[in-house]
């Protein structure tokens, strides 16, 4: 690891800025120094494309392979350098700015959010503490003589979920918009909003007075919104993306607030404007190479000895307690099991924010720098083992269906009760662009035979408003299906939704009941053509394709 000069030694870099204030250079400007360096920068870029590649041909998501890259370069002696936290710092900023714009405000202010918050750090605090506490007296490794503040602190530390890998895992599956998606991203918030909270109190020291100012992005507003109207769908549009980002993470730390957090309320301003879907999707692949940054550097973090992985695999077992606490609240809470058990495998790991925590334990010599490896190691193993989970996460519902709607309250949230689509026929699924052209197309032919259906509220709610026949709901909800099944109402099901993963889960529950109608989907890829008509589609639409084609019979027609 290297130690930067007036820093806290056995603290990555990627943390020295939160656990100290850092010499800038003057007028703020960073030196590049790590251009100089390229052929390390391509070890590095190398190394995660190669086991990305491998976790992504085992089933596991690609950044288990960028922090499984990160441990093996870290342990070979590549060392964290300002390439790399860089990249980490650009992938997390622009990762809360995403959040940000997909954000409901209204989402914080649910009980099944900020309560089940509050009471499952509590929760998973005194759990965490007992069993740390149980192992210091057996003598077990880094356990042995661990003072009760400093287990309380890596309790605390492992009470808190990985915001990027739970958005990732969404993102995957499409599940940002639906129920699940939004509670276990409020979750997530909730719990980074607490975090600031500890290392400005652990700090000792409250923000700039100048951050009273900072009220003053409500009124401008207005102004950004115009200015996203008028930067086109090119690349002006990324560009202003950064600036709000950047801006806003500048801005913030400025008044001696966290940047991350700045970059997150920047995008919930502008988070209602229309454009704002598409200024998320355009700046997804931006987000996702520089994540590549963060996972690596938490692989790098220290030295990989016997003692330090053993202790990280004594905390991975500790996840099954913060699984089962969630679960356990959000049915408490009256979300049906379904619900509840995908939002919990969702949040069912460690966080980046405990590493951040740990680090100030570290740089004021509450803890052996050791503790940040550790955490680092079960982390990483908690990634895989999430993964894992929620890869299997509807098959598991389906297997156990039982078992879990044996905890679930009779008293449902009304946006959370099984979906009823009254006498229709006919169902698109999935109402964006391509959903809402078909609806409008299939509509004089069908009438009220016809209904759309999504789990976005805000994209039902407009489609409502300009008098559809769109109700909300969960197309991977495998109670919904069997409903329809047993109503034997649907003909003809049309799937057109955002990622192939959903449109194959969707696939498997029709499969499942033995769904007698036509099915049409939706494809971007020749090679997703084949795997969809595998999986039990009857019609493939290639979008490209179809487009082309459509395209050129205009032409031709005059």
């Amino acid at each position: 690891m290297v130690e930067v000069p007036g820093s806290n030694p056995g603290v990555p870099t990627r943390f020295q800025s939160i656990v100290m204030e850092q010499d800038r250079p003057a007028g703020g400007v960073v030196e590049f120094q790590w251009i100089s360096s390229v052929p390390q920068e391509l070890v590095w870029v190398s190394a995660s494309f190669v086991f990305g590649t491998l976790a992504r041909a085992v089933g596991l998501p690609a950044l288990v392979g960028f922090l499984l890259a990160g441990f093996l370069l870290g342990d070979q002696g590549q060392t964290e350098n300002a390439f790399l936290d860089e990249l980490a710092n650009l992938g997390i900023i622009l990762l809360l700015f995403s959040v940000g714009l997909k954000l409901d405000l209204k989402t914080l202010f649910r009980p099944q959010v900020w309560a089940v918050t509050g009471l499952h750090v509590l929760l998973v605090v005194a759990l965490c503490s007992l069993t740390l506490y149980a192992l210091s007296l057996l003598g077990l490794a880094m356990f042995a003589d661990l003072p009760p503040l400093n287990i309380l602190l890596v309790a605390f530390a492992l009470s808190f979920s990985s915001t990027v890998f739970a958005v990732k895992v969404l993102e995957e599956r499409g599940e940002m918009t639906s129920l699940q998606g939004r509670i276990a991203i409020g979750v997530l918030i909730m719990q980074d909003l607490l975090a600031v909270v500890f290392l400005v109190l652990s700090a000792g020291k409250l923000p700039s007075p100048w951050a009273i100012f900072l009220g003053l992005l409500i009124p401008l507003r207005p102004l950004m919104m115009v200015v996203l109207n008028r930067v086109g769908h090119g690349e002006l549009l990324v560009l202003y993306g950064f600036l709000l980002a950047l801006g806003g993470a500048a801005l913030f730390e400025a008044v001696q607030l966290k940047g991350d957090l700045g970059a997150l309320c920047l995008g919930v301003l502008i988070a209602s404007h229309p454009k704002s879907d598409e200024l998320a999707k355009t700046m997804l692949g931006f987000k996702d190479l520089f994540l590549m940054g963060f996972f690596l550097s938490v692989g790098a973090s220290g030295a990989l000895t016997g003692e330090v992985v053993f202790t990280g695999l004594l905390l991975v077992p500790l996840i099954v307690l913060k699984s089962a606490g969630f679960f356990g609240l959000l049915t408490l809470f009256s979300l049906r099991a379904r619900t509840s058990l995908l939002a919990s495998f969702s949040l069912t790991n460690f966080s980046e924010f405990g590493l951040i925590v740990l680090a100030l334990g570290v740089s004021r010599g509450w803890l052996d720098a050791q503790w940040l490896v550790s955490l680092s190691v079960a982390l990483a193993m908690s990634f895989v083992l999430a993964a894992v989970l929620n890869t299997r996460a509807h098959s598991i519902y389906r297997r156990y269906n039982r078992f879990w709607t044996r905890w679930q309250r009779s008293v449902r949230l009304p946006n959370d009760r099984p979906l009823e689509i009254g006498g229709a026929s006919v169902a698109v699924v999935g109402m964006g662009g391509i959903g809402a052209s078909a609806f409008e197309g299939l509509r004089s032919s069908f009438g009220a035979d016809l209904v759309g259906i999504d789990f976005d509220p805000v994209t039902v709610a407009n489609h409502q408003h300009a008098g559809r026949a769109v109700v909300l709901g969960d197309p991977t909800d495998e109670d919904f299906w069997e409903h329809v099944q047993a109503g034997h109402q649907l003909q003809l099901v049309i799937l057109a939704l955002p990622k192939v993963a959903l449109t194959l889960e969707v696939l498997q529950h029709l499969s499942d009941i033995e769904f007698p109608g036509r099915i049409a989907v939706t494809a971007k890829f020749a090679e997703e053509e084949t795997v969809l008509e595998a999986a039990g589609a009857d019609i493939v639409f290639n979008v490209y394709a179809e487009s082309g084609a459509g395209f050129a019979a205009r032409i031709k027609s005059g």
